[in-house]
Parts: C-alpha cells; structure tokens; sequence
C-alpha cells in the first residue's frame, strides 16, 4: 500500500507539471494575436480492491459500498483542449488587419501545400513576379480566397477595402476600383478537435472535421472587420489562480511522497 501511494503521488507531480506547463504557455502567449488558450484534462485511473466483499474490511453495516474497499492508483492526463472562444477585438486601423467577429478560420497556403487555418489576421502585402501582390501572413504564407487559391491584388492599387462578407475592392492610381476577390472563410463541426501546428497556424484532424468554406456572415463564420485584430483570449488572472492551484497540489503530492519514504523508513528500521 505504501509503495502505491508513492506511485499515485509521484504521477499527480507529474500531472500538475504538465498543467503547470499549460499555464506557462497561456500566459506567454497573452498578447499573442488570434491565440486560443489550452487547459489539462484530467482523469482517474484504475481501482483495485485489497479484499473481497464480504471478507475482510467490512464497512459499518447499512452504510453505501458496505463490504468493499477500492483503492484508486492515481490520476493521468488524458488530453489538452483548447478554448475556442472568441478574444477581444482590438482597433489598429491598418489596411490588411482582419479579424473575424465570429467562429470562423482564415485560411493559409502552408510550404507543403497543404491549407492552415489561423484566427491571425495580421496580413500584409508581398511582391510577385506577375505585376501583381500576394496578400501574406507573417510566415508569408498567401492568404487564401473563397475559392482556396492565394489573394491577389493588382500592383496599381493604392489601398484595398475589405467589406464584412470578405469582398475585396482595390482603389487604383487613377481613382477607378477594382473587385480582386472575395475571402473565404472555414468553419468546423468541432474546432476545438484542431491541431496547433505553431506560427498561429492549425491543421484540420479527424477530430475536428473537414471544414466547410463558406461566406463571411454565413453559416457561423462571422464577419470579417477591416483595421481590427482579435486579442489572445487567455485571461490573466484565471490563469494565475490556476497556477497558485496547480502549484499547491504539486506541493501536497510531493507531501505525500515524503511521507511514504518516513512510513517505509520506520517499516524498514523495526527490530524483532
């Protein structure tokens, strides 16, 4: 019994460590633009029963589980989920700052061809060798329109509006305008099932779906909103009071492992 609460003690130090890590990196990320915060999730693992009922360890009769004695051998994380909500939108009034106002993912043209999502609305322009500019994100992955290929928008345009159903309209030199494209959005049946891949960018799983391309505006996705950009939704203080929580159960398991080599300690010293 005793080398079992020594084994239940030091997987909950592992599991508080890894939510104490979860933490770490929600609040490094508090100003990290579109950021989804993640929590731990926790379960119980297996009971065995010392004896069997009726034989031994009886419990005061009448009461609930009389005659039977479980005892847990500790707990295991079993998944990090992400909260999906929405962050706080902040104004920037710059030309390509885009954020969606509602559930949907912007989407990316990663280096393997393959199609990110990202809540980051920080794009920016990116010179091409056809006359034309490629709208990018950070990592310069092109911006991808409703029908999944990269935006473009002429060289000649001096500035660029971009509507809430994702039109996009260049204004030329000349004062005449210009409909470049109009910018999808993706939406999933469960976005929280999304894989992180870093750079602000997910990846589509089993988990959360094929996802549907649809119409800003339409079908849950929300709409886009010109010069604004979504906050992390990571709140501090929760945040710490997780982490005073998470410490404090690290600090208990490691009590508990410290008693368990005192009990075997005093086993290990008796006398005949």
């Amino acid at each position: 019994m005793v080398i079992q609460s020594l084994w239940s003690a030091a997987g909950a130090m592992q599991a508080q460590q890894l939510k104490v890590d979860t933490i770490a990196n929600n609040l490094a990320n508090v100003n990290t633009v579109g950021f989804k915060a993640s929590r731990v999730a926790f379960q119980d693992l297996l009971y065995f029963t010392p004896a069997a009922p009726g034989q031994a360890w009886r419990a005061t009769a009448g009461t609930a589980g009389a005659g039977r004695v479980e005892v847990g051998t500790g707990v295991v994380p079993v998944a990090t989920v992400r909260d999906m909500t929405q962050g706080a939108l902040e104004s920037t009034e710059r030309e390509w700052d885009l954020a969606v106002d509602g559930g949907g993912f912007f989407q990316v043209r990663l280096g393997d061809g393959t199609t990110g999502y990202t809540r980051d609305g920080s794009f920016r322009v990116s010179a091409g060798g056809d006359g034309e500019l490629s709208v990018v994100d950070a990592a310069g992955n092109p911006l991808l329109d409703a029908s999944g290929q990269p935006l473009r928008i002429p060289s000649a345009a001096v500035r660029c509006e971009v509507d809430g159903a994702g039109n996009v309209t260049a204004i030329l030199a000349d004062g005449n305008t210009q409909q470049v494209g109009q910018i999808g959005l993706a939406v999933f049946p469960n976005p929280a099932g999304l894989e992180g891949r870093g750079g602000n960018v997910f990846v589509a799983t089993a988990a959360s779906g094929q996802a549907a391309v649809v119409t800003p505006g339409k079908g849950g996705a929300g709409e886009l909103r010109q010069g604004y950009l979504e906050r992390s939704n990571v709140e501090v203080v929760t945040e710490m009071v997780s982490l005073i929580v998470a410490q404090r159960a690290y600090e208990l398991s490691s009590k508990a492992v410290q008693s368990s080599d005192q009990m075997l300690e005093i086993a290990n010293n008796l006398r005949r």
